[in-house]
């Protein structure tokens, strides 16, 4: 019986489950999926879950159920390509193919005191804690958010709504908010946050974070809580990975996603070197082919010697519950209709009805 292991059970492992399941998994291969939590979590609403406008519940998506899938609960501490092992806190798990799935974390820039000082959205425990902390906050406290891209942008709308009596700074580098996203795009969500108080700081340059206190160009700014929302790295597990990487600590891949000296091992979503911005679409993109691979090779044809590039279908962000912004087909919308089309996408994807 051959072992195929899935590292992660985000977008990028969840999609490569659900090609293969029930019908195109021979009956010689076995998955083993090892993730810290015994579900799937939707983590582009870590947003919502942190500001408490969602329950965790709301979150969660059961992994398939499948005679020949085993799910096992467990920390990462490791790869051995060498031995092709999995190493576990606890255990280990051998491999024949291997899947890496494990996400992304924060990145700090080297600000000092970041890590220590603020609070994160990256990860379901970490938005727990963000929730509890945001939530106890007292009536008229400061809650400042550093990182004024989707994630900031949607915390910082989210928890105006949950908690219209704080008061909200959201520091951008940029001169204007989301300066990638057409002109369009970016007045109307500046537009948003002038008409409901949330306060952006454009030009922002955070120095140095300390227990209640950022520093934006050396001078000192009080606030109750701090959220870090300006960038993401590599799992910590990868980065320290002996393969190639890109200049981001991305691991480089052949056109079939896996290593360019091991083709047992694939890696897929924020971990992988690719010429888009890390996101849900791209990594199921990715797990889509990978499928394309490992089912020839289990067939014992060749599989395709590359693909066609992934084409993402836009991108879309909340303001609270009722607005919302993004790109569809390279064009803009804003307001009800780019809310409910990121609500309707939401429930078909939990509800797998597409």
């Amino acid at each position: 019986m051959k072992k195929l292991v899935i590292l992660g059970g985000g977008y990028g492992g969840m999609r490569v489950l659900n090609e293969l399941l029930p019908n195109q998994l021979p009956a010689d291969v076995s998955i083993t999926l090892i993730d810290r939590v015994p579900y799937h979590c939707l983590k582009t609403e870590y947003y919502a879950l942190a500001a408490g406008t969602i329950s965790d519940q709301h979150i969660r998506v059961s992994f398939p159920e499948h005679p020949q899938v085993n799910v096992k609960y467990g920390e990462v501490t490791g790869v051995d390509l060498q031995n092709k092992l999995v190493l576990l806190k606890d255990d280990q798990e051998k491999y024949d193919e291997l899947i890496i799935g494990l996400g992304c974390e924060d990145k700090y820039h080297n600000v000092p005191g970041a890590s220590e000082n603020t609070y994160s959205i990256q990860t379901i425990e970490k938005s727990r804690e963000t929730y509890q902390a945001l939530n106890n906050l007292a009536p008229g406290s400061t809650v400042g958010i550093v990182g004024a891209g989707l994630s900031g942008v949607e915390l910082a709308s989210e928890l105006y709504e949950s908690r219209p009596d704080l008061k909200i700074l959201l520091f951008d580098r940029g001169e204007y908010i989301l300066s990638a996203f057409p002109n369009k795009l970016s007045q109307y969500v500046q537009n948003w946050f002038d008409s409901h108080g949330v306060h952006i700081v454009n030009k922002a340059n955070i120095t140095r974070v300390e227990r209640n206190h950022l520093f934006n160009h050396d001078e000192p700014i009080a606030c109750d809580i701090i959220v870090w929302t300006a960038g993401i790295q590599p799992n910590q597990i990868v980065r320290e990975m002996d393969v190639e990487k890109d200049n981001q600590d991305r691991v480089v891949i052949t056109p079939r996603h896996h290593l360019p000296n091991d083709e047992s091992v694939f890696v897929i979503g924020d971990c992988a070197s690719l010429p888009h911005a890390p996101s849900a679409q791209l990594a199921e993109g990715q797990a889509e082919q990978v499928v394309q691979v490992l089912v020839k090779r289990w067939k014992g044809e060749e599989p395709p010697s590359s693909f066609p590039p992934i084409k993402l279908k836009g991108i879309l962000g909340s303001l609270g519950k009722k607005h919302g912004f993004g790109l569809v087909a390279d064009r803009p919308i804003t307001g009800r209709v780019a809310r409910l089309i990121k609500s309707g996408i939401l429930w078909m994807y939990k509800y797998h009805k597409g």
